[in-house]
């Protein structure tokens, strides 16, 4: 069912698409993992967790171009993604 201005996809759904976003981009993949001390390994390992989940949407948060590059490329809006964040910001 495809997202409506209104509403925001889940965290789940958002972090998946900021992680296809750095697997078929290296340069912004290799960048993710320095920053989050991440080896390949690591990662590998870390797919699927809710920790992974939260570090992908604040990395997209704060890096307003690659933000807006995946929100162009998934028919998310910026928007949508920042209630997303500003969700799990506030529940912390």
């Amino acid at each position: 069912m495809p997202s409506s201005t209104h509403s925001a996809p889940d965290i789940s759904t958002l972090a998946d698409l900021c992680l296809g976003y750095l697997a078929e981009n290296p340069e912004e993949l290799f960048g993710f993992m320095q920053h989050a001390g991440l080896s390949p390994d690591t990662l590998r390992s870390a797919v699927g967790t809710v920790r992974l989940q939260h570090g992908l949407i604040d990395y997209f948060a704060a890096n307003e171009a690659i933000l807006l590059a995946l929100c162009a490329n998934s028919g998310t809006t910026p928007e949508q993604f920042m209630r997303v964040w500003h969700r799990l910001n506030a529940v912390q």
